[in-house]
């Protein structure tokens, strides 16, 4: 679509100011900051509006701007009344994922991307869900398909080894795990899937928030990449990047 072709749609009402500010620089200014419109078109992943420093008001101006512009709003890290004064003001139009605490509203007759892969999530303990959902999350709306693998931490072993089979007939594997982080180095010396871990700040005493967990993913001697501590979305963005790669691989 040309300069002129915008300007006569926003003369005419089909498209509105913000819309065409978001198809010329690439992004859209609010009172409660810039929404980077064009960060699907660019880098291949949706915008997230990171919720923690924000007020209900705020977000709510970027959620809207969001759905205005891309047919979609992603608010990560937002906590349950937060949550549910965003889905009255967006009337409802939102899905709110508690364990992940994001909030994915879209506008009607939005179509999210489908890839031909797979990302497989999976957790050493109950506590490592959280960051876990949240790439979990962002994975199915980068368009693959996620499939859960829960509570295999490695003090017992034998719960890993059964799922072997499922894991490597994954296209891409965030593993996330607190305590010492050992899960993904072990999942990563097993299978030929690309791993990333997902270090989580969840322990005892020194080291019991996410930093053992980081360095001992950062020391793996079985080769996998590695995201921050409790960096959910970056290992989902992440996975989903690496799983559009091989289904247009196969393709």
């Amino acid at each position: 679509m040309g300069l002129r072709d915008i300007l006569e749609d926003v003369s005419s009402g089909e498209l509105s100011p913000e819309e065409a500010q978001a198809r010329l620089a690439g992004y859209a200014t609010t009172d409660a900051g810039r929404f980077d419109a064009a960060r699907e078109r660019r880098r291949g992943v949706p915008e997230g509006i990171f919720a923690p420093g924000k007020t209900v008001e705020e977000i709510t101006v970027l959620a809207g701007t969001a759905l205005e512009t891309t047919g979609r709003a992603i608010v990560t890290r937002i906590g349950s009344e937060d949550a549910a004064d965003l889905e009255s003001a967006l009337d409802g139009n939102a899905t709110y994922h508690e364990r992940a605490r994001c909030l994915v509203a879209h506008e009607p007759g939005f179509e999210p991307p489908e890839i031909g892969a797979t990302v497989g999530i999976v957790t050493g303990g109950t506590a490592d869900r959280l960051p876990a959902s949240e790439a979990a999350v962002i994975a199915r709306e980068i368009g693959a398909s996620v499939e859960r693998v829960d509570d295999v931490g490695v003090a017992n072993l034998t719960r890993i080894v059964d799922q072997l089979p499922r894991l490597r007939g994954m296209d891409v594997l965030v593993v996330a795990a607190g305590r010492e982080g050992a899960l993904p180095t072990v999942v990563a010396g097993l299978v030929s899937t690309p791993v990333i871990g997902l270090p989580v700040s969840s322990g005892y005493g020194f080291g019991g928030d996410g930093d053992a967990a980081l360095r001992g993913m950062l020391q793996s001697c079985t080769t996998l990449s590695v995201v921050n501590v409790d960096a959910g979305f970056v290992a989902g963005t992440q996975a989903g990047l690496i799983a559009r790669a091989v289904a247009d691989a196969r393709e």
